[in-house]
C-alpha cells in the first residue's frame, strides 16, 4: 500500500517542478505558487498518510499514532490551499482576493490546532497504521479529531466543486476542461474517499464494521481524485506550452532543407549546448541563423533565375504565391551554389526582397524550405541523368 501511495505523491509532485520550470517568474504569479503549493501539500498528505511514513514518524517522535494528527493537519492545509488556488484562479479585483483568501487561512490554521489539541486529549496507545479513523472512532476526543478532518476537507471540496459547475459554464477551451477534471476528482474524493469514511465511522458508532471501506476502498480513491485534480489544475497551463514546445520541434525540423542549403553562409554564433535546449530555443536560433545566411547570400540573388522559374511555375498551374515562392527557392538555391564554388557576386545585385523577409514569425521560411524539397518526380528524373552520365 505505500508503494501505491508514494508513487501517487510523486506523479502528484511531479506536476510542481513542471510548472516551477522558472523558478524566478513562478515566485511573482500569485496563480503558479498557489497551484505548486496545493500540489505539493497534497503530495505530501500521500506521503504522510502511507503506513511506513506513519510508523516511521511515531518511532521517531516516540510517540503512538503522532503521525496521525499530522497527516490530518496536512489535509487540513492542503484543503485550505485548495480553496485559495480557486480563488486565485478565479481572480478578481486584488483586494477581494487577498481578503478571501486570509478569511480561508483564517479558518483553516484554528482547525489545525484543534486537531493537534483533540488528539493530546485523546487516548491514543495503540498504534494504528491503517484503521485509525474507524478504531478510535468511539474514543473521546479522538472521535471529534476525526470528524473534524474530514468535515474540514469535506467543505473545502464541496466548495471546489460548486464553484468548477457555476464557473465552467462561463468558460470554454482548456480551462473548461482543466474545471472538469477537477470536477471529477472532486466529485470522486467526495464519494470515494469522504463518503465511505464517513459510512465506515458510523458504522463504528452503531456497533457494526465496516472498516473495508475506510481501509481498501477509500485510499485509492483518495489517490485517483488527487491525481485528477492534479491534472485539472495543470493541464490549461501546461499544453498550452506543450503544443508550443510540439509546433516548435515541426517547425524546426521543417526548416533543414533550408538549412542545409545555407549553413555554411551564415556567421551567426552557435548555442552553446543545442542538444538539451527545448525546441522553441532551437528554432529561435536556426530562424536567425538562417536570416543571417539569407543576408551573405544576397550578393548572389539573380533576377533572370527567378523569372525563369516563377514562368516556369506559372506554366505548371501554380498560383501566384506558390509561384512565387518557387522561384525565390530556385534563385536562393542559385545563389547558394556559386556561393559555394567560391564564384564571384553579381556585378549588380539583385535588390529583391525574399517573401521570407518580409512577414513575422516562422511560416515564410517554412515555405521556402519546403519548396527546396525536390518532389518525387524532380528526384527520378535527377536519378535518371546522374545514370545517364555514367552510363
Amino acid at each position: 500500500m505505500s508503494l501505491v501511495v508514494y508513487l501517487a505523491a510523486g506523479i502528484f509532485g511531479l506536476s510542481a517542478t513542471v510548472l516551477l520550470r522558472r523558478p524566478r517568474t513562478a515566485v511573482r504569479n500569485p496563480l503558479t505558487m498557489s497551484t505548486c503549493a496545493a500540489i505539493v501539500l497534497g503530495s505530501l498528505v500521500f506521503v504522510c498518510s502511507a503506513p511506513l511514513t506513519l510508523a516511521t514518524v511515531n518511532d521517531l517522535m516516540g510517540i503512538p499514532n503522532f503521525g496521525a494528527p499530522l497527516t490530518y493537519g496536512m489535509l487540513s492545509a492542503y484543503s485550505c490551499s485548495l480553496l485559495i488556488l480557486l480563488i486565485n484562479w478565479r481572480g478578481g479585483p486584488r483586494q477581494r482576493v487577498r481578503r478571501t483568501v486570509l478569511r480561508s487561512i483564517a479558518a483553516y490554521a484554528p482547525l489545525i490546532v484543534v486537531i493537534v489539541v483533540l488528539f493530546m486529549l485523546g487516548d491514543a496507545r495503540t498504534e494504528r497504521l491503517t484503521d485509525l479513523d474507524t478504531y478510535y472512532a468511539n474514543t473521546p476526543y479522538l472521535r471529534e479529531m476525526i470528524l473534524l478532518y474530514l468535515l474540514g476537507h469535506s467543505a473545502a471540496t464541496l466548495a471546489a466543486c460548486a464553484l468548477c459547475v457555476k464557473w465552467s459554464r462561463e468558460v470554454t477551451g482548456l480551462l473548461r476542461a482543466g474545471l472538469r477534471l477537477i470536477l471529477a476528482g472532486s466529485v470522486l474524493d467526495v464519494v470515494g474517499f469522504q463518503l465511505t469514511k464517513y459510512t465506515a465511522i458510523a458504522a463504528r458508532w452503531t456497533g457494526h464494521d465496516l472498516d473495508v471501506l475506510s481501509t481498501k476502498v477509500a485510499p485509492p480513491m483518495a489517490s485517483l481524485g488527487a491525481l485528477l485534480c492534479s491534472a485539472g489544475f495543470v493541464l490549461p497551463r501546461l499544453l498550452p506550452v506543450l503544443l508550443a514546445q510540439a509546433r516548435g520541434l515541426r517547425d524546426h525540423r521543417r526548416l533543414g532543407p533550408l538549412w542545409s542549403r545555407v549553413r555554411f553562409v551564415s556567421t551567426a554564433p552557435k548555442p552553446p549546448s543545442p542538444w538539451w535546449q527545448l525546441p522553441l530555443a532551437r528554432l529561435q536560433w536556426r530562424e536567425v541563423s538562417i536570416h543571417d545566411a539569407l543576408l551573405g547570400l544576397a550578393p548572389y540573388f539573380d533576377d533572370e533565375v527567378r523569372e525563369r522559374a516563377l514562368a516556369a511555375a506559372r506554366r505548371a498551374g501554380h498560383g501566384a504565391h506558390e509561384a512565387r515562392i518557387a522561384a525565390e527557392a530556385a534563385m536562393l538555391a542559385d545563389a547558394a551554389r556559386r556561393a559555394a564554388a567560391r564564384e564571384e557576386p553579381l556585378a549588380a545585385p539583385s535588390g529583391y526582397r525574399l517573401h521570407a523577409t518580409e512577414v513575422s514569425g516562422t511560416s515564410g521560411l517554412v515555405e521556402l524550405a519546403q519548396a527546396l524539397v525536390p518532389t518525387p518526380a524532380e528526384t527520378a528524373v535527377r536519378a535518371g541523368t546522374v545514370r545517364t552520365s555514367h552510363g
